[in-house]
């Protein structure tokens, strides 16, 4: 995938190896005499290791990258113990990857090993994206009759969780545990007239734009651990037919590739009038 990664100038590089502490992921390390990125999985491409090189010899790039991966990343840091974790947790903090800092925080649990930021963190163990309240996971019962309508006239809701924006659900979350998964580009609930009926209903969902949303390494990731530790059952991607849109399903089939499990996806196509052009399962 196309991404963030930093790129290390041979010529420029003395080896003098300040840059290696500074790495809070562990992706550096000096072989033969000159600084290496060991791998692309341990690279968040967010350069905290750029000012600490004397020589300039570090930049960050975009370039075609293997995906980043903190539970590989949290596998090598916990080797190196309470203050290389503890390291570790203030970088993903101090850069608000949430999401990322998530997914270390699980690891720690799920394996048994001690936060060393435990107090500090507390308040975060399930970090709310740019700390707003209103993305706080909830969820709730969707109305299991599809034609009852309310006295109004107006039809029952078929959403069961909250949040719904790719970037402020976490994968683990308790909707998405064994669940059919929308992952629906952002316009389509405004051009679709039917869309809870026709599509939410009995699913949990994601919602996303992959023109204009940014960080969609992050996007991948989540849907990689959806499939991979939640277990959804299946992806139903719903775009519209501008060409931009067709990036989520790129991102749905890296996320089928790249996971443990094999699930089906379906793809459904809506004009901008509001019609199906095309679905079909992929």
């Amino acid at each position: 995938m196309l991404r963030k990664i930093i790129q290390i100038e041979e010529e420029k590089c003395d080896g003098c190896g300040e840059c290696v502490p500074n790495c809070a992921e562990g992706a550096l390390q000096i072989i033969d005499g000159k600084v290496r990125l060991i791998s692309d999985l341990f690279c968040d491409g967010l350069g905290a290791c750029i000012g600490h090189c004397p020589q300039n010899a570090i930049t960050v790039i975009e370039r075609e990258a293997e995906p980043y991966d903190e539970k590989q990343v949290m596998e090598y840091i916990v080797k190196g113990g309470s203050n290389v974790i503890k390291a570790h947790l203030h970088h993903l903090k101090e850069h608000r990857e949430f999401d990322l800092l998530t997914q270390a925080l699980d690891y720690l649990n799920d394996n048994g090993i001690e936060n060393p930021l435990l107090k500090e963190l507390d308040d975060i163990k399930k970090p709310e994206a740019c700390g707003c309240p209103g993305s706080r996971e909830m969820s709730f019962n969707e109305h299991e009759d599809e034609n009852v309508l309310e006295e109004n006239g107006k039809k029952i809701s078929h959403l069961r969780q909250w949040p719904v924006q790719l970037h402020l659900v976490s994968p683990n979350a308790g909707f998405f545990k064994n669940a059919d998964l929308l992952l629906a580009a952002d316009c389509v609930p405004i051009a679709y007239p039917d869309f809870h009926k026709d599509f939410l209903q009995g699913k949990s969902i994601a919602i996303a734009c992959p023109k204009l949303d940014s960080n969609k390494q992050v996007y991948l990731q989540k849907l990689v651990q959806m499939i991979s530790d939640a277990k959804i059952n299946s992806i139903t991607v719903v775009i519209m037919q501008v060409p931009c849109c067709s990036g989520l399903i790129q991102l749905a089939m890296q996320a089928v590739e790249q996971a443990e499990r094999i699930i089906p996806v379906k793809v459904v196509v809506v004009g901008i009038h509001g019609e199906i052009l095309q679905e079909e399962v992929v």
